[in-house]
């Protein structure tokens, strides 16, 4: 199966899926937006259509109420959308970053495009870390993404990654993830934006002073099995066999991630913990559920499905330290 993410850029070590092209620390914006294939714009075009059985002289008419937005380099069409959809496009993005990188300390670790164009996003690291015991460093980041398809608004979403496994978990206060969201029928102004995030970035320390708990909060083995039940059971009454065949998959692989088998378990803050667990779900999650390819796990794991069950194991992880 191709892979849908159309091109990636990262710094550092090769991302866990094995894509993209690695370049240097500090690089300008421009080369990210070559390398990330992010270099080129969204255009539109009015609706236009031709009556069924009128034959090959049918009058052409046009549809005012809707787009369609396509690719400028490839001329590919991405979405058909109202005429009230606002577009963002690629190189907004990567600017969002630039005071970011040139002045607050920030540094681009990834950028990229989903899906054919329907999707881009670009995640920077803020300088931000703790470590809890054992040497288990946590970073803080910024994940800014958005879609042209009406699939995902355009957001920014603090998040944190554990460095020994690259496990990621969006910032979450009082059962909400800190994210900042800008429909498409609104304007994305990156000003604004940027004054919203700095009262969730500043929840940092709240939210490490959480994981620390969670990392001196032992559990039994009882509560380990109620806890992963509890995450990932289907509570549906009508669900399937084979979606009750595929929980019990989830249920056992994220145990054995937890009993040791995951990366960064046998750390002191991990091993036998409460933040053990918790990892165990986000590692299931980032690196180990079933997706139709590693592109589809990405968009689950940051946008959709499996970024639900991340914050579902946070809230029933807190819950055993309230």
């Amino acid at each position: 199966m191709a892979h849908e993410v159309q091109q990636m850029a990262y710094v550092g070590e090769t991302p866990w899926h094995g894509l993209g092209n690695r370049l240097s620390p500090n690089q300008p914006l421009e080369i990210w937006q070559r390398e990330a294939g992010m270099d080129w714009r969204i255009e539109s075009s009015a609706v236009h259509f031709k009556s069924v059985g009128s034959g090959l002289l049918a009058p052409i008419h046009t549809f005012p109420a809707q787009k369609v937005l396509y690719r400028s380099d490839t001329q590919e069409p991405l979405s058909v959308v109202s005429q009230r959809y606002q577009v963002v496009q690629p190189n907004e993005v990567l600017e969002f970053y630039r005071d970011l990188t040139e002045v607050s300390g920030y540094e681009l670790e990834t950028a990229g495009v989903l899906k054919g164009g329907r999707k881009f996003w670009a995640l920077a690291r803020t300088g931000q870390s703790v470590a809890l015991k054992g040497g288990d460093e946590v970073g803080g980041y910024l994940l800014l993404a958005t879609s042209c398809d009406g699939t995902l608004a355009t957001t920014a979403t603090p998040t944190t990654v554990r460095v020994v496994c690259n496990n990621t978990l969006a910032l979450s206060l009082n059962g909400a993830i800190s994210a900042i969201k800008v429909p498409h029928n609104t304007r994305f102004n990156p000003d604004l934006v940027k004054k919203q995030l700095g009262v969730a970035v500043s929840r940092w320390d709240e939210f490490m002073y959480e994981m620390r708990m969670l990392a001196e909060r032992k559990v039994s083995s009882k509560e380990a099995e109620r806890f992963f039940n509890q995450v990932l059971s289907v509570t549906s009454t009508d669900a399937t066999a084979s979606a009750r065949q595929t929980n019990r998959h989830a249920i056992s692989k994220a145990h054995s991630l937890y009993d040791g088998r995951g990366k960064g378990a046998e750390l002191a803050s991990a091993n036998g913990t409460a933040w053990g667990l918790l990892n165990a779900v986000t590692e299931f999650v980032d690196h180990e559920k079933r997706a139709r390819s590693a592109d589809y796990r990405i968009d689950s794991a940051w946008f959709g499905q499996g970024a639900m069950l991340k914050q579902r194991a946070l809230h029933s992880a807190l819950s055993l330290v309230a």
